[in-house]
């Protein structure tokens, strides 16, 4: 027979067998990719359709809200500034080796630019603003961050060119002679007619309009074209400082006492005693006078009325002097303070020492030694040693 043996057609069955179930196989799957291939173009229109509307809300979020989201972009990268030359009159002291960074902030904090970032980014386009000097300069408020520039770098204009030194203890009165007496070259009567405008000079509502007391001491630069009603300006803003920095009207009102007669008390401080060291306890003894009802016999109130005329102590004839001044006279504090305290001073007068001291004196002139006493015995025996002192010392008391 020509034909295969039976062995070879059952094999040849199987084989044939076997070829056909693998092409079965290939078209299942076919179609099961085909299904697939389907299912992830649908999923693919889907989210594209997805996507598209999300970015038509965005794009329509965008447009409702354009005027608010150019503003935020704005903010992102825009760095506010001032228009103009700027008002008023500004002290900015730029010290040696400060950085452009640190002066802008300083002009930002002191008002004169609105923003550091404005001040930094016209330093960095003008080569010239390596050139800012070490110096206290007058500037003004709210000054475009170039004309800060501009002004800064124009220091015959900006830079101060004299200082004034007005010691602690000073009166009104002294003050003016020191003014007029200065570089600045006033007008005759200047400084006194200043003083005799207070409204004018930025003194507290609790001041009563009266000056004496809220000129405080110290070393001033001048700036440039300044007047007498500049200077008394620069006291009075220091003095506004150190309130400032003490709390004093808080700190006052809650030990039950005026900012006004803590003042006057730190002026008397001030004049009776040079010992920082002291200034609570003296504090501390007029209080436990004026709360006992004791006149507070100080020399220096009545000095303020008649005088000083270098002596430690006031004569007999001065303490018959018929003033409110007189605190052998009347009882209580005097009316207004008697000269400008320093910050120490304003500290003790609200922070007075505990103690019931009633009577102190000095002992020592040289070394501003003071004795504190409860007692007109005990005060008595401290007194004798400075007569004693003084004796030694012909012609300082």
């Amino acid at each position: 027979m020509n034909g295969p043996s039976l062995d070879e057609q059952t094999n040849e069955g199987e084989d044939l067998g076997s070829g056909l179930g693998l092409r079965a196989e290939s078209r299942v799957e076919r179609r099961a990719n085909r299904r697939r291939a389907r299912g992830r173009r649908a999923f693919g229109c889907f989210a594209g359709l997805i996507s598209l509307l999300v970015v038509g809300a965005l794009v329509a979020g965008a447009v409702v809200g354009f005027g608010k989201g150019k503003d935020k972009l704005e903010g992102l990268f825009s760095a506010p500034d001032y228009e103009g030359a700027g008002t008023g009159t500004v002290v900015v002291e730029i010290t040696k080796g400060q950085a452009t960074a640190s002066i802008a902030d300083t002009l930002e904090k002191k008002e004169v630019v609105k923003s550091a970032r404005a001040f930094e980014r016209v330093a960095r386009d003008d080569p010239r603003s390596l050139q800012i000097q070490a110096a206290t300069y007058t500037l003004r408020k709210h000054m475009s961050a170039k004309a800060a520039l501009d002004l800064m770098l124009n220091t015959a204009e900006s830079v101060r060119v004299a200082r004034i030194s007005v010691p602690p203890g000073k009166t009104k009165a002294e003050v003016a002679l020191i003014l007029q007496g200065s570089k600045l070259k006033l007008p005759a009567g200047a400084a006194a007619g200043a003083i005799a405008k207070p409204a004018t000079l930025g003194l507290p509502a609790y001041a009563h309009n009266n000056v004496e007391g809220f000129l405080s001491p110290g070393t001033y630069d001048v700036p440039k074209n300044a007047t007498a009603t500049t200077m008394l300006k620069l006291m009075t803003a220091e003095y506004a400082k150190n309130a400032a920095s003490l709390d004093l009207v808080n700190t006052a009102s809650r030990k039950k006492l005026d900012p006004y007669q803590a003042v006057i008390v730190a002026s008397i401080i001030g004049a009776e005693t040079n010992k920082s060291q002291d200034y609570a306890k003296v504090a501390r003894v007029i209080y436990n006078r004026l709360a006992a009802g004791m006149k507070l016999q100080m020399d220096s109130t009545v000095h303020y009325v008649v005088g000083k005329d270098g002596g430690v102590y006031t004569t007999p004839e001065q303490r018959r002097t018929d003033s409110p001044y007189n605190t052998y006279m009347y009882k209580g504090l005097p009316p207004t303070p008697i000269n400008s305290p320093t910050r120490d001073e304003l500290r003790a007068a609200i922070n007075p020492a505990q103690g019931s001291w009633l009577y102190f004196t000095l002992v020592n002139l040289d070394t501003g030694e003071t004795a504190f006493a409860n007692t007109a015995e005990e005060h008595e025996v401290n007194v004798k040693k400075f007569q004693t002192w003084c004796q030694a010392h012909k012609g300082r008391c």
